[in-house]
């Protein structure tokens, strides 16, 4: 008589689901996502963001004036603005609300306070750096990338002065200006026009731009983040804020860059409407050099107040629900061992 031994029964081993290759590119699975900090900007952050970038360029730009441009030779070594505070406000944040907090740093607390303001013809230099600083940031995918931060760096000194080189170019060539040849240098306009750029771009893009930006941006990735609130970013997901990569776009950049030329020509044509130059500031000396200063402290002050009041706000208006654990790391009342 054969006894028939059963067949082990042993529970199904669970597979777990596999992500598809479509969800790692766009980048979905990268990274760790808590749940609470989301990438989708608040109005607040959007506003903090540009604040931010406003004052700190800002600073930055008054910096600059105060300290003298050397030379060597004919040749002018000036530092045009320093590229990481803006790059890294675009690169950690979001490009579009840090391109256009940081030119509208340098019109007001630089120009405008410091009695240098040209009028509409600073909306020329301010269609120029934000185009830059939008495109330079949107090339950073990854903050930690220190290859993208140089070429990021670079890019944005690029665009804004060949910008600002075919403005003066055109200028010369259709006769509304002569040309501001230099003693010691090749008297031609195009000549100099590519020193200068060759200056902007060892000075400003890689000096001040570049070498300080491939180590400050990795080193406050994923600690400023959360201070607004905001998760850090996470290599392969989309930017917020970033330009988009289409037609309509490029269209749009040239728009831009057809406008800003119209502004600098009101400027050669003497029709600067709202240019302001006052005498006082020649008696009153270097020292006033404070006022934009104390001015940049007390917006930054009172954009943080209203920052903070807007997420305590947001705070006391989330839904409360007493049956959920207060922190989703601890398990449910329900769950815990009775005793």
């Amino acid at each position: 008589m054969s006894v028939q031994t059963p067949a082990s029964t042993q529970p199904p081993t669970p597979q777990t689901p596999r992500s598809s290759d479509s969800d790692q590119r766009r980048g979905t699975l990268r990274g760790t996502v808590d749940g609470l900090r989301r990438m989708d900007l608040t109005t607040s952050q959007k506003l903090m963001i540009f604040v931010l970038s406003m004052s700190l360029f800002g600073l930055s730009n008054i910096i600059l004036e105060i300290i003298p441009d050397p030379s060597i030779g004919p040749v002018d070594i000036s530092v045009s603005y320093m590229v990481f505070v803006p790059l890294a406000m675009a690169a950690l944040f979001s490009p579009f609300w840090a391109a256009l907090g940081a030119p509208l740093g340098e019109i007001v607390f630089t120009d405008l306070l410091m009695g240098d303001f040209s009028g509409l013809a600073e909306v020329e230099g301010y269609l120029q750096m934000f185009l830059a600083v939008y495109i330079a940031g949107s090339l950073i995918r990854n903050p930690r990338s220190r290859p993208q931060i140089f070429i990021g760096a670079i890019v944005l000194v690029l665009v804004d002065k060949i910008l600002s080189a075919v403005v003066d170019l055109a200028k010369v060539w259709i006769g509304v200006e002569d040309a501001e040849f230099v003693e010691g240098l090749p008297e031609s306009v195009l000549t100099l026009e590519v020193i200068g750029l060759g200056v902007d771009v060892l000075m400003s893009g890689i000096l001040l731009g570049a070498i300080p930006a491939m180590w400050l941006i990795p080193a406050l990735h994923g600690k400023i983040e959360p201070l607004m609130g905001m998760r850090p970013r996470v290599p392969g997901e989309p930017i917020p804020g970033r330009a988009p990569r289409t037609p309509l776009f490029v269209g749009f950049a040239l728009l831009l860059a057809v406008a800003s030329f119209g502004f600098a020509f009101l400027e050669a044509f003497d029709l600067n409407a709202g240019e302001w130059e006052p005498d006082f500031l020649d008696q009153l000396g270097s020292w006033f050099v404070v006022v934009p200063v104390v001015a940049i402290a007390v917006v930054m002050l009172v954009a943080i107040i209203l920052f903070r009041l807007s997420r305590t706000a947001a705070d006391t208006e989330l839904p409360t629900d007493p049956e959920l654990p207060t922190d989703p790391g601890l398990p449910a009342e329900s769950d815990q061992p009775q005793r």
